[in-house]
């Protein structure tokens, strides 16, 4: 019992204190390659959506936008039948596919909609660049794309790729930019 207590109480410290200095998050796509960041209304403040500006993005590699701890990775919601053989497949319900990372200083990042299960664990340490899956359509998508959201003590926040924000702060009106990834410095495997 005793135990339990103080397990409530190193909890409730850690989620009074205030939110750390906000990681370097980079763009979590391949190094050297220009996405189109947006929103649009009705899609929930700071939410932004990724799609590459060429090529397909069914597939395309999913990466950490920062080194961390993986608190998530699988199922959120429903999957629907959306894939790259039936692209107008039924929708499934939230995220589909996910993960969620713990960067620390109360820091976390989601990504949403990835095409097959995660590549990555739950408790897996990942390092900047590090793949966690590749860009589908599951879940509440009508496209194939990435959902990411940047998070300060339990509140999403203004996205913020290589020191500079995105400038999707609301979802009143439809709102793109354009950003090139640095997102460099992971060697290790990429599918």
């Amino acid at each position: 019992m005793l135990a339990v207590a103080v397990t409530a109480v190193v909890v409730a410290v850690q989620l009074l204190r205030p939110p750390g200095p906000r990681p370097a998050f980079q763009l979590p796509v391949a190094c050297g390659e220009t996405w189109q960041l947006g929103t649009y209304p009705g899609h929930d403040d700071f939410d932004v959506d990724l799609f590459p500006t060429e090529g397909q993005a069914w597939g395309r590699p999913v990466l950490a936008s920062y080194a961390g701890e993986v608190t998530a990775a699988g199922v959120n919601g429903s999957l629907g039948g959306r894939t790259p053989d039936d692209p107008q497949g039924p929708r499934g319900r939230g995220g589909g596919y996910w993960v969620k990372i713990d960067h620390g200083g109360r820091w976390e990042t989601q990504y949403l909609h990835l095409l097959e299960p995660p590549m990555v664990e739950e408790g897996d340490r990942v390092e900047t660049g590090q793949q966690l899956g590749r860009v589908g359509s599951t879940g509440d998508s009508g496209a194939p794309h990435l959902h990411f959201e940047q998070r300060r003590g339990m509140r999403k926040v203004e996205t913020w790729f290589d020191g500079q924000p995105s400038g999707i702060t609301t979802d009143d009106r439809e709102y793109t930019v354009t950003r090139t990834s640095g997102n460099c410095g992971y060697s290790g495997p990429v599918e």
